[in-house]
């Protein structure tokens, strides 16, 4: 019976099929790995993510606005080749049922001839999407960046390898090797007057470091070859999933685009400024769930039917209660969060953070949904969820932003998200048969708890207005508090008081 290194005791449920046993623990086993994964996925998250916070104080403070908005418009470019550029091999590869070994030299070339391709249609057409985001200086910056794709292209299968093990930890590592090089890199060009470069030489020098890295540590030959059945089945998989992440990504920086061919890149520069805050929850919290979510829900798809929906009832109350105050928290607090953080120069972002925050919450469930498509094999349907999406957010933002300028966009997009995205995404994952009647019951109590910390941390703003670190501490502070006394069952805090007391 083969089994995959690094897999642990994990035996497959067709393999144990075959031999006619079925582990009763299967589903334990896979959330003990996957629980262990995001651990570590989540720890090198927070670690990178503080870093980049630092980074991005500082270069707030060396570049303009301007310069931001030029690298918003090649790391719009950026964000979705880097979704399509291997037509979904590396999802294929994390979803693979049989040996990698044996598919590891097809998905290989699959990966390098796609990214190839896709790199040199980017290089052609990179003035032409620069000037159609109103940016036209951005066209070398857009080259540039991009070029991380052909770095990508030779390291997939292998950092799939390593997510489907769920060895996070090496994956963490060379990530994070590779971010202390671009903003070392970074930091230094921008203070030499590189302007928007400084970011895309930082992000290139990284994947060439983080791609070293995990050609070492996956332990997978690397070998060509093509195997047309390997082929057929990778493909069939992973262009519908690719089509559909790609639409995820477009759909998630078309608004850079559309605020920057109305507003121009000044404009811009404040709404990349914004949704990058927004980002923070995603970036961190999001990214490390993503690196298990799949290969998680593949291996409960495999399993049986009830597996899986177990796993997402048990998912989506705790992704919806951890996210929640936090963005509830930086919705109320965008002012004094801008204000204190990147000094008054970016005080117009601070309309446009409120609206991102609800988006925050919602790009994280409909991403959860994704990606339990993906693990089921259900990948046409993030295609039409996206599709669905699409048709109603870009006019919703090229509409706002003709209104309301930034914040008119950010509304534009946020409604378009809660309205359209998220009904969209639960019809496609209760289609796909997953049963989630017993999930609103328990959101009613994370809900509620919103609404209380909300008004909390609103009426403590308003008390110490204009005292921005006192806001920060005192108002958000309070409001997280409130919220985890309302939602944390009272087992878990006794629980958690008694661990203080022995610890201390």
């Amino acid at each position: 019976m083969e089994q995959e290194q690094g897999a642990g005791n994990l035996v497959r449920p067709s393999e144990a099929a075959g031999n006619g046993q079925r582990p009763k623990n299967e589903a334990r086993a896979i959330g003990k790995q996957a629980g262990r994964g995001f651990g570590w996925s989540l720890l090198g998250n927070l670690v990178m993510k503080a870093g980049s916070f630092v980074m991005g104080l500082i270069l707030a403070r060396l570049l303009s606005p301007s310069d931001f908005g030029i690298y918003a418009v090649a790391l719009a470019a950026t964000s979705f080749v880097m979704v399509v550029k291997d037509l979904g091999i590396m999802a294929a590869t994390i979803q693979w049922r049989g040996s990698l070994e044996e598919m590891a030299p097809t998905a290989t070339v699959l990966n390098l001839v796609s990214a190839t391709t896709l790199y040199g249609i980017f290089w052609v057409g990179a003035p032409y999407f620069a000037a159609a985001a109103g940016s036209a200086e951005a066209a070398p910056v857009v080259r540039l960046l991009t070029a991380v794709i052909l770095v990508e292209a030779v390291t997939a299968v292998r950092s799939a390898a390593l997510l489907r093990r769920f060895q996070q930890d090496k994956s963490s590592i060379a990530i994070l090797a590779g971010f202390v090089v671009n903003a070392a890199l970074a930091i230094t060009l921008a203070a030499n007057g590189a302007g928007p470069y400084s970011f895309a030489w930082g992000q290139v020098a990284a994947a060439v470091v983080t791609g070293v890295i995990v050609l070492r540590l996956a332990k997978l030959p690397f070998r060509f070859g093509l195997d047309r059945e390997i082929a057929r089945k990778l493909l069939r998989f992973g262009i519908p999933s690719a089509v559909g992440i790609g639409l995820e990504a477009v759909l998630l920086n078309v608004g850079y685009i559309i605020v920057g061919y109305i507003l121009g890149p000044a404009w811009l520069g404040f709404y990349l400024l914004a949704f990058n805050v927004s980002s923070w929850v995603p970036g961190l919290i999001g990214t490390a769930i993503r690196t298990v979510s799949i290969a998680g829900f593949s291996r409960l798809a495999e399993d049986k039917p009830e597996s899986l929906s177990k796993g997402v009832q048990r998912s989506v109350p705790l992704l919806f209660a951890g996210v929640l105050p936090l963005a509830i928290v930086m919705g109320v607090l965008a002012h004094p969060l801008i204000m204190f953080l990147y000094g008054g120069k970016w005080d117009q972002a601070a309309g446009v953070l409120r609206f991102l925050a609800v988006l925050m919450v919602v790009r994280m469930l409909t991403s959860l949904a994704l990606d339990i498509l993906n693990g089921q094999g259900a990948t046409k349907a993030t295609v039409w969820m996206n599709v669905g999406y699409g048709l109603a957010m870009i006019p919703a933002v090229v509409v706002g932003t003709h209104l309301d300028g930034i914040r008119g966009a950010a509304m534009g997009q946020a409604a378009a998200a809660l309205l359209v995205a998220l009904p969209l995404a639960i019809l496609g994952v209760h289609r796909a048969g997953v049963k989630l009647a017993p999930i609103p019951r328990t959101l009613v109590r994370p809900a509620l708890g919103g609404l209380v910390s909300c008004a909390v941390t609103a009426l403590l703003a308003a008390m110490l207005d204009g005292h921005y670190m006192l806001e920060l501490v005192v108002a958000g502070g309070a409001g997280l508090v409130v919220y985890g006394l309302i939602v944390v069952p009272l087992e878990s805090l006794r629980h958690v008081r008694s661990r203080v007391a022995r610890f201390v």
